[in-house]
């Protein structure tokens, strides 16, 4: 998880390094995003790049996913004013090879400053067959 306190600038990428060891299991790939009330939003954007640290061939996508119910009540677990959200991002991908890989994220929102995103990470499993 990166931490961001809060407040989370447009021009902060946040990069995540892993190591694929087992290239031929199919994996899926998890975002959680912790928000808390001061998130103005019942959404979230993100552009987000896989690269492969070897190759340099990246994949680059813009995603939107939901916060809140329309009501405004937040769709994340937790106790208190923080919220634990799971987004599933890539679900059985088959990573090309074994290797280092880096996911960029940053957000895509209006906002420069995007505030109540307390922390951001990537969860890889193993897909269940």
């Amino acid at each position: 998880m990166n931490e961001l306190n809060g407040k989370w600038g447009k021009k902060e990428i946040q990069n995540f390094r892993f190591e694929v060891t087992d290239f031929q299991n199919l994996k899926n790939i998890i975002f959680v995003v912790r928000n808390n009330n001061e998130y103005p939003y019942s959404n979230i954007r993100l552009i987000v790049d896989l690269r492969n640290d070897q190759t340099k061939q990246k994949e680059v996508d813009t995603l939107n996913y939901i916060l809140a119910k329309p009501n405004g009540e937040w769709i994340g677990q937790g106790f208190g004013e923080t919220k634990e959200t799971l987004f599933q991002y890539k679900l059985n991908y088959k990573f090309p090879r074994n290797g280092s890989y880096t996911l960029g994220m940053i957000q895509a929102m209006r906002a420069d400053t995007l505030p109540g995103i307390e922390d951001i990470g990537v969860k890889i499993e193993t897909a269940k067959p």
